[in-house]
């Protein structure tokens, strides 16, 4: 089993050390699974219960002041499920397979998508608070007086980040993708980004597989891991496609983002135009 997991494009960390040895000991344990489902579901739910990553516990807070997570993910049989807008769900990847496997649907959101996820064995109710994330928010002017337009200028002004988590997986014959994120920093509640989105967060085929980090909106707009695909499906190589996409979604957006990708030869590739982007390889 081959595994490339990312812990998301931005800033550089404060403490990347401790942070690659998480991310190595995702790699290994989605390597050590026994189906590229499970290899990329294992390997982001270590990252999910790291507080050190954007995803699961220590999520991006909300505007309301609630910490609501996503994720996504797809195989190279076209299954597909997501989940969003979560309250309280730590392992938002196995939510989004509960939606793949579960139900006849890709994308289950809110409270539904926590009820559906409690009702088949997920975990719920989890405090995803850190100290960290409580001392930033507790740190926070006082929402502005006055009209709507002020309220979202003053929004504006503090959203930020774009760190996600993600793994995609090759078994030698099937590739899964899976990206799992806890947003954007103070983005308006019940803001939803590119990870649940399909072809955006993540993607998957019979040419190779992708996952995606960065500023949410653009890799959206520009469907950044559809775009990676792409070019496997075109004949490049694992690296040529993320050098690719993340080229053309620097022209298109003038935004950064990373993204990692598998390829059929076995081979795993990662761009970003971020200040760091910290990934590990397992197999």
């Amino acid at each position: 089993m081959k595994v490339i997991v990312h812990g998301g494009a931005g800033s550089a960390p404060d403490e990347p050390e401790p942070r690659q040895a998480v991310l190595d000991e995702a790699a290994a344990t989605g390597a050590a699974a026994s189906s590229v489902v499970d290899a990329v579901e294992d390997a982001v739910c270590v990252l999910e219960s790291s507080p050190r990553f954007n995803a699961g516990v220590g999520g991006a807070v909300q505007s309301d002041g609630a910490v609501r997570t996503d994720a996504g993910v797809m195989t190279s049989d076209r299954d597909a499920g997501a989940a969003c807008s979560m309250e309280g769900v730590e392992h938002a990847i196995r939510a989004a397979r509960v939606v793949m496997e579960e139900t006849p649907h890709v994308l289950v959101s809110g409270d539904h998508a926590v009820d559906l996820a409690a009702d088949l064995g997920v975990e719920t109710g989890v405090d995803l608070w850190t100290e960290k994330t409580r001392e930033r928010w507790e740190d926070l002017d006082s929402t502005p007086e006055g009209s709507p337009s002020d309220h979202l200028d003053w929004l504006r002004e503090k959203f930020g980040g774009s760190d996600t988590v993600g793994a995609v997986a090759y078994d030698g014959d099937d590739f899964a993708a899976a990206t799992s994120t806890g947003g954007r920093w103070l983005a308006l509640a019940g803001r939803v980004g590119d990870v649940p989105q399909i072809g955006s967060g993540f993607y998957a085929g019979p040419a190779g597989a992708a996952s995606a980090t960065g500023a949410g909106e653009d890799i959206a707009k520009a469907t950044l891991t559809r775009r990676a695909v792409r070019h496997l499906e075109t004949g490049h190589s694992a690296q040529e496609a993320a050098d690719r996409a993340i080229a053309e979604f620097g022209e298109l957006t003038g935004s950064s983002a990373g993204v990692i990708v598998l390829d059929t030869d076995g081979e795993a590739g990662s761009a970003f135009n971020s200040d760091e982007m910290q990934t590990a390889v397992g197999e």
